[in-house]
C-alpha cells in the first residue's frame, strides 16, 4: 500500500507532480491563488488520471488555510492518523533575501497556521520546503530571530524529529543554480536508520540514471532549452494564445537526454503552451545584443553597466549555454537567452525548473500595479515552484524512510 499525502501552499503543483510520480497518492491541495490553482487543477485532478483522491467533503476550488481550519475543522479532525504526510512550502517573500526581510511579515504568519493543521492531522511524516532566508537570522528589535528554528521547536512539542539541510536541486537533474532549506519532519514513534538528508543524497546518481540523464555533473542550459531557439526567426509562429504575438514553433527535435525526459509522454502532434515570445522593442533588442556582445555569460551584469545600458534592472543576467542557469524567479525579465536578444519564454524557464512539456501553465501571462496582489501569472507560477525532479527525489525518499518502495 503506497503513502498518502495533502499538499497546502500548493502553488501551481511543483511539489504535488514531483510526488505522485514518485508514486505518493494526493488526497487534496490547498492553495489561495485561483490562477495557480487553475493550473494545479487541470494538471493533477482534471482527466490526468488518478493523481488525486479528492474528498466529497471539500470544494475543489482556491482557498485559504484560514478558511480550511474555520469552515472544515470537524472534517480534518476526522483525518486525525490516517494522513501518512503533510507538504508544503509557506510562502516566502518575508524571508527571501530580495525581500525586507521582515519577521512580522504577516504572509510569514501562514507558517503558524500550517502547524495547526499538523496538531489535528498528525501525519507520520512532515515536508516543508522554503528558500534559504528561512534559515538566516533576523535582526529584530535587538534580537536574532530564525524562524526556521522556531517552527522546528513547534513541530518537536508535536512529537516529531526534525531535520533540516539545504539542498542543491542541479544534483537531482534540475539545469538551475537553486539553492533550497528543506525540512523533514518525523514522527518519534517511527525509527530511521539514518539522517534522511544522508540517505537523499545517496539516492542522487540512480535518481538520474533511472530518468535516463547522467549520473553525474552539469544540466547545462543548452541542454534544457536548446531545442526551442527561434535561429533568428526561423523557429517561430502566430501565437495560438495572444494575438498580435509570436511564439516559439515547437519541434519534437531532442538535443540531450534532459530534453528527451521533457519531452516524454507528450502525444506526438501536441504542442505546449507558454511559448509565446516577448515584444521587445528595437532599442530593448539593440541593448539585449550588446550585453550579449559585451559582458560575460553566466554572470550578472555589474551595476555600473547596467546603468550605462540605460536600464534600472537591479539584477540582470545573460545565460551561459554550458552551465547552470541563475535561479529562476517570478521576475520574466531577470535573464537573457545565451544567444538570441531575448528574455525566455514562460516554456523555457518551465524547462528550467523541470517542469514536463505536457504540464500546462494557466493564467496571464504577466501582470502589473495593483493587480500584483490579485493574480498569479504565468511566469510567477513557475517562478515559485519546487522544481518537479526534486520533488519526485523527495517523494522517493519518505517511501524509503517509510519502508515503502
Amino acid at each position: 500500500m503506497g503513502l498518502n499525502f495533502i499538499d497546502l501552499f500548493a502553488g501551481c503543483g511543483g511539489l504535488s507532480l514531483g510526488l505522485t510520480n514518485a508514486g505518493l497518492q494526493g488526497i487534496f491541495a490547498i492553495e489561495k491563488s485561483s490562477d495557480a490553482f487553475a493550473t494545479f487543477q487541470n494538471n493533477l485532478i482534471e482527466d490526468k488520471g488518478n493523481s488525486f483522491s479528492w474528498p466529497s467533503w471539500l470544494p475543489c476550488e482556491a482557498m485559504t488555510l484560514s478558511k480550511l481550519l474555520k469552515n472544515y475543522n470537524q472534517q480534518l479532525n476526522k483525518m486525525t492518523g490516517k494522513i501518512n504526510l503533510i507538504v508544503g512550502g509557506p510562502p516566502c517573500q518575508g524571508f527571501s533575501f530580495a525581500g525586507k526581510r521582515n519577521p512580522d511579515d504577516p504572509r510569514n504568519k501562514l507558517t503558524e497556521e500550517y502547524i495547526k493543521i499538523v496538531k489535528i492531522i498528525h501525519p507520520r511524516y512532515i515536508l516543508l520546503e522554503n528558500v534559504k532566508g528561512f534559515k538566516a537570522p533576523f535582526s529584530f528589535k535587538n534580537k536574532k530571530k530564525i524562524y526556521a528554528d522556531v517552527v522546528k521547536t513547534k513541530l518537536e512539542d508535536l512529537g516529531y524529529e526534525v531535520y533540516t539541510s539545504m539542498i542543491d536541486v542541479s544534483i537531482f537533474g534540475v539545469p538551475q543554480s537553486r539553492h533550497r532549506f528543506v525540512m523533514i519532519a518525523v514522527d518519534k514513534k517511527i525509527k530511521i536508520d539514518q539522517n534522511p538528508f544522508e540517505t537523499l543524497l545517496s539516492m542522487a546518481k540512480s535518481f538520474r540514471k533511472d530518468r535516463g540523464l547522467r549520473e553525474t555533473g552539469v544540466i547545462s542550459v543548452s541542454n534544457a532549452i536548446s531545442d526551442l531557439q527561434t535561429h533568428e526567426g526561423k523557429y517561430i509562429e502566430k501565437s495560438s494564445e495572444n494575438k498580435g504575438y509570436m511564439q516559439i514553433k515547437y519541434r519534437r527535435k531532442c538535443n540531450s537526454k534532459y530534453q528527451k525526459l521533457m519531452q516524454a509522454n507528450c502525444p506526438e502532434d501536441y504542442t505546449p503552451n507558454g511559448l509565446r515570445l516577448a515584444r521587445h522593442r528595437p532599442e530593448i533588442k539593440k541593448r539585449f545584443k550588446k550585453i550579449l556582445k559585451e559582458c560575460e555569460k553566466g554572470k550578472g551584469v555589474p551595476k555600473e553597466k547596467l546603468e550605462e545600458y540605460g536600464t534600472k534592472k537591479f539584477s540582470f543576467t545573460p545565460l551561459h549555454p554550458n552551465k547552470l542557469s541563475r535561479t529562476i524567479t517570478t521576475l520574466p525579465d531577470d535573464l537573457l537567452h545565451y544567444s538570441e536578444p531575448r528574455i525566455l519564454t514562460v516554456r523555457e524557464n518551465a524547462r528550467l525548473q523541470s517542469f514536463p512539456d505536457w504540464f500546462e501553465i494557466k493564467g496571464k501571462y504577466t501582470t502589473g500595479g495593483t493587480r500584483r496582489k490579485k493574480e498569479c501569472p504565468k511566469y510567477t507560477q513557475i517562478g515559485n515552484a519546487v522544481p518537479p525532479l526534486l520533488a519526485e527525489a523527495l517523494g522517493l525518499l519518505i517511501l524509503k524512510i517509510s519502508g515503502v518502495e
